[in-house]
């Protein structure tokens, strides 16, 4: 994934992007399992994880709050990964839907910390790179406030759950933005697509775009919603490997991502 703005000391830097949890401990479970154990077998930099831990009930009757319980085993299970330089987070409506102060201190009480219209420098050899992360498009998502105290000139890989929030990130100065929530539909068709999307992620359901040159991939998840069924949806573990630009008069490296199927 090459990046303009990347400096030279950040050159082949790794990201492992999972998302879309949606803990249960018979059916979730095992491809999150499984992804960790990809992506720990990878040795990534640093992983991001898009959000969803949880699932919000389709029935009015029950408490919002009970479904957040479930943060803690699901963020125990991914204390499990072993990144360089630890795991990022930001929530997902389902998330901010349940109880998202209870989901939030799951996560950062098993080392992972929660980025919440907040931004982290990583620094390497005198040079920076910023993880900015945003609240859901459900709740409150401030890209001013995330972005505050971060300079213009340095390089932003911004995480927020939903995919089509791209199209007000892209008037920013940022240089990736990582997403999940789609599922990819959890059923993809071939010649038709997904018979079904969530309001945020139709745009841009799966994998890579550029919009106004922003780049964009949405991760299409491990768990599943309301049903434990994928169809052309296989459980993704996605590898990023950033490059910077190469000088003027040289190709500009090849771009895409390597996967692990869950």
């Amino acid at each position: 994934m090459p990046l303009a703005r990347l400096p030279a000391a950040f050159d082949g830097f790794t990201i492992a992007q999972l998302s879309d949890f949606h803990y249960d401990p018979v059916f979730s479970a095992v491809p999150i399992r499984r992804g960790i154990e990809i992506v720990n077998r990878l040795n990534p930099d640093l992983v991001v994880l898009t959000g969803d831990f949880v699932t919000v009930s389709v029935f009015a009757f029950q408490d919002d709050r009970e479904s957040a319980k479930v943060a803690e085993p699901c963020a125990k299970l991914l204390s499990e990964l072993r990144p360089r330089l630890g795991s990022l987070a930001v929530l997902g409506n389902h998330d901010v839907h349940s109880d998202p102060e209870f989901v939030t201190e799951a996560l950062q009480s098993h080392g992972i910390q929660v980025l919440c219209n907040s931004s982290r420098p990583i620094d390497r050899e005198g040079s920076r790179l910023w993880f900015c992360g945003l609240d859901s498009v459900d709740r409150d998502p401030d890209m001013e406030r995330m972005l505050y105290g971060v300079p213009k000139t340095e390089a932003v890989i911004v995480l927020v759950h939903e995919p089509d929030f791209v199209d007000v990130a892209s008037n920013y100065a940022v240089d990736l933005q990582l997403s999940g929530h789609s599922h990819g539909g959890q059923i993809w068709l071939p010649g038709i697509g997904a018979p079904w999307l969530p309001r945020h992620a139709r745009k841009y359901p799966r994998g890579r775009y550029t919009v106004r040159d922003l780049p964009l991939y949405t991760n299409i998840g491990l768990g599943t919603i309301r049903a434990p069924v994928r169809l052309n949806c296989t459980p993704e573990v996605t590898l990023f490997t950033l490059r910077s630009a190469q000088p003027q008069g040289q190709s500009s490296p090849s771009a895409g991502t390597t996967g692990g199927k869950a």
